[in-house]
């Protein structure tokens, strides 16, 4: 029996891989626990598998495994779900291959598993490293590229208001997995499927917890600062909205909950032009923010869209 399971999905991770890797070798603290690390190539086309062969091939004095294993379904989603039916471990924790763990994130992140019982899922603190200075106000809009600082003191999320840690460092207990998680997720790659992870583990009675102590640094390339990129991501996440509010919506409240959806944000997006006028047009912070109310405000066309494309299929 493995007591951690550290699993890293990647897809074209050859030029990001080696860093995450030599990280996790330099780990402190874990002599008191069994642990390993899995990488799930997610159908990638370049040198990926020789990376972690190259690293195989020298790990024999590591006390913990280096594994590899393939999942040709692309899509997030699918690499997760793969990690955590290879994973050994009681606890798997992911980490992105551009996200560098503190020297202790496997041993915080375990021990913080051993004495939250109830905890489901779990995530800590992310930086951002910059590859240059991000704009001005950039804080307002952080948690798109799954920066989380939530404070030096473990505190529950609130997955009723959507309030969850992302994906990037999530840990999760694989028995709530297994019992819990659908092994085909609605949202196969980022933009929601992050949230309804957590969703899924808090309707199966789950804690769903934030854990101070669990440092990692996600490596941000100026190409991600970029406004069509930004705008790509944070309107991917608003069409989500709806549809992670239904996870655990009883289907009385639907009807309620879409209104509410749409009257709420038609409210934000409405004070919010009021609040900055031209400043949404030229204002990368202010442009984002109003794409993301705007395109939660649409969420719901795209829920009962979708809802109507899957019966159609059946």
């Amino acid at each position: 029996m493995v007591d951690f399971t550290v699993a890293i999905p990647t897809y074209n991770g050859e030029s990001r891989l080696a860093k995450v890797i030599e990280q996790l070798r330099e780990q402190i603290n874990t002599a008191h626990f069994s642990w390993e690390i899995i990488v799930v190539d997610n159908n990638s086309n370049d040198n990926t598998k020789k990376v972690v062969q190259d690293y195989q091939a020298n790990w024999h004095h590591q006390p913990y495994p280096l594994k590899y294993c393939f999942e040709a379904q692309q899509g997030l989603s699918f690499a997760r779900q793969r990690a955590v039916e290879e994973a050994k471990g009681t606890f798997v924790g992911f980490l992105d291959d551009d996200t560098l763990p503190a020297s202790d994130w496997v041993a915080a992140a375990y021990l913080f598993g051993q004495e939250h019982p109830k905890a489901g899922a779990y995530g800590g603190q992310i930086h951002g490293n910059f590859e240059v200075s991000p704009p001005k106000n950039f804080e307002r809009i952080q948690s798109f590229l799954a920066i989380k600082e939530r404070g030096a003191k473990p505190n529950l999320y609130d997955p009723e208001n959507l309030s969850l840690p992302p994906g990037a460092g999530l840990v999760i207990r694989k028995q709530a997995w297994l019992e819990n998680v659908p092994t085909r997720l609605v949202r196969q790659g980022r933009g929601g499927n992050d949230f309804e992870i957590s969703l899924h583990l808090h309707r199966g009675g789950w804690e769903i917890w934030y854990n101070p102590t669990m440092h990692i640094y996600h490596l941000i390339p100026k190409s991600r600062l970029e406004k069509d990129y930004l705008l790509s991501l944070i309107r991917t996440t608003g069409f989500s909205i709806c549809q992670l509010r239904m996870i655990n919506t009883k289907n009385w409240q639907k009807p309620i909950v879409i209104v509410r959806i749409m009257l709420g944000n038609l409210r934000r997006a409405t004070l919010h032009l009021i609040k900055y006028r031209w400043q949404v047009k030229n204002d990368l912070v202010a442009s984002c923010e109003m794409a993301f109310f705007l395109t939660s405000l649409l969420s719901p066309f795209y829920f009962l869209k979708a809802r109507f494309e899957r019966k159609c299929r059946r």
